[in-house]
């Protein structure tokens, strides 16, 4: 069902401890990275935005370079 050369969604950053965390997941479809947030029995996800206000959108390249180091 899933194919693991084919993921959608890629961890770009991972920080914490054994009951809190934090990552950067990559939609590789539309290139939006997702800011996750864990702790004990909570967790959040919003998307990151720059400086600007907006969205956090990787290029194409960007995700290619990602994709060769997993």
């Amino acid at each position: 069902m899933f194919n693991k050369d084919d993921k959608r969604f890629i961890k770009i950053f991972k920080e914490g401890t054994l009951t809190e965390s934090m990552e950067i997941l990559l939609d590789t479809e539309t290139g939006v990275n997702y800011l996750y947030i864990g702790a004990g029995y909570g967790m959040g996800i919003t998307p990151l935005l720059g400086p600007d206000g907006k969205v956090l959108v990787s290029s194409q390249r960007e995700i290619a370079n990602y994709k060769e180091r997993m």
